[in-house]
């Protein structure tokens, strides 16, 4: 359906990788050079904040900035830890536990939103279905025809080329081929069923608005920039189907 910062996660593996890629090319091709002194001052400040997001997402912001900085000098230049081995098992037990407690926090977080867009879907879709021009199908889907098309309705296993826009309930454009500037194409088998349903219902030239249950769409699991529970409003424009 096309594309739909740089986190903490990602950026630690990225640097992982990019070390890890670093040591395999060194021993498979030509020498490393020496580091571009130029660059030592970036490199520290990208893994100095990625490090930062680290402890901001683990629950540890509070941390104390010279003791991180000692340790770090410490263990770059193979001194022992400071730390015994029961108070660093003292540590690990507190971030485990903080991380335990954000965990918590952000599945509450999750199932309270979940609930709130699932009501809400409801009482959307059902307004909506009351609407003059607005069609609802066995399984629930929405559509409205904006204009009829003249060519051939698609099957299940064609592809179809597409122009569309995604919103969500509030407003929210989570996906546009229109603001990308080119048309999308796939077959019908490949989408979400609320797509692969809706499409079939319109000839070729046609536009036409889907409204979308969250069970024709990403469910109670959402996907990137669409909350779980989520109705989809899309309005599509069918180009052109292809065997």
């Amino acid at each position: 359906m096309g594309s739909i910062v740089f986190g903490l996660g990602r950026s630690l593996v990225l640097a992982a990788a990019v070390m890890t890629a670093g040591s395999v090319w060194a021993e498979d091709a030509a020498p490393v050079p020496a580091p571009d002194e130029t660059m030592q001052a970036e490199r520290g400040y990208f893994f100095g904040y990625s490090f930062g997001n680290m402890l901001q997402q683990g629950g540890n912001p509070d941390v104390d900035l010279g003791a991180l900085l000692q340790g770090m000098q410490d263990s770059l230049s193979a001194v022992p830890p400071a730390l015994d081995s029961d108070a660093q098992t003292q540590v690990m037990a507190i971030v485990r536990e903080r991380q335990q407690m954000i965990q918590a926090e952000q599945q509450a977080l999750a199932e309270n939103e979940s609930e709130t867009n699932l009501a809400a879907g409801a009482a959307f879709l059902a307004e909506n279905a009351a609407k003059a021009g607005v069609s609802v199908t066995d399984s629930g889907l929405q559509i409205e025809m904006l204009t009829e098309g003249t060519g051939k309705k698609p099957s299940v296993t064609d592809v179809v080329v597409v122009h569309y826009e995604g919103r969500l309930l509030d407003g929210t454009v989570f996906d546009s081929s229109i603001a990308r500037g080119e048309p999308a194409e796939f077959a019908l088998n490949q989408v979400i069923p609320g797509w692969t349903e809706g499409l079939q219902l319109i000839k070729a030239g046609g536009k036409a608005r889907l409204t979308i249950p969250s069970d024709l769409a990403y469910g109670p699991g959402g996907v990137r920039s669409i909350p779980p529970n989520s109705v989809l409003v899309f309005e599509v424009e069918l180009i052109e189907v292809k065997n």
